[in-house]
C-alpha cells in the first residue's frame, strides 16, 4: 500500500509548526515553568479542525521545547501536546476542544515540574503546579483560542484544511 502525503497537508503541517515556535519565541519568559502563557496554546485548537494540525502543533512543541527549554520538557511537553491534539480532534463540539490541552498539559506538565523543582513526589506542590498550569493553560485556550476558533468558522477558514 503506497499512500502519498498530500503536499498542502505536508507544507500546513510544516506551517503550523514553524508557527507554534514563533509565536513561542517573543514570549519566552512567560512561556516556561509553572505559570505558562504559552500564546502558541492556541494552535493546540486547530486538530479541531484537521488531523494534519497534529503532528504540526507536535513538531512546533519539540522544537521550541528543544530550543528554549529543558530536554524534560521537550520529551514530556510534547507527549502532552502530541496527547491532547489527538482528542482535541475528536472533539464533536468547540467548547470541548479546549478542554483537553489545559487537562493534560495541567496533568503532565504539572507533575513533571513537580519532579524537576522539588527532586520529588510532594502533594502540596504537586497540586500546586498542576493548578498553575491549568489555570495558565485555561486561559490562553478560552480567553484567546475560543474567540480565534469562531473567527475560524465564522470566515470559514477550516477550508483551507481540505
Amino acid at each position: 500500500m503506497n499512500k502519498k502525503i498530500p503536499t498542502k497537508m505536508l507544507v500546513m503541517t510544516g506551517l503550523i509548526a514553524a508557527l507554534y515556535v514563533v509565536f513561542t519565541l517573543p514570549f519566552g519568559q512567560v512561556a516556561f515553568g509553572p505559570i505558562q502563557f504559552r500564546i502558541a496554546e492556541v494552535l493546540t485548537l486547530l486538530p479541531f479542525f484537521t488531523p494534519w494540525a497534529i503532528p504540526g502543533v507536535t513538531l512546533g512543541c519539540l522544537i521550541s521545547n528543544l530550543l528554549f527549554s529543558t530536554p524534560w520538557d521537550a520529551l514530556f511537553g510534547t507527549i502532552a501536546t502530541l496527547i491532547a491534539a489527538y482528542f482535541t480532534y475528536r472533539s464533536k463540539h468547540l467548547l470541548v476542544a479546549p478542554l483537553w490541552p489545559i487537562l493534560f498539559n495541567g496533568l503532565i506538565i504539572g507533575t513533571m515540574l513537580t519532579f524537576m523543582i522539588n527532586g520529588n513526589f510532594a502533594w502540596l506542590p504537586w497540586l500546586t503546579m498542576m493548578a498553575e498550569v491549568t489555570l495558565s493553560e485555561f486561559v490562553v485556550c478560552f480567553a484567546i483560542g475560543v474567540p480565534f476558533m469562531r473567527i475560524f468558522q465564522r470566515y470559514d477558514l477550516q477550508r483551507i484544511f481540505k
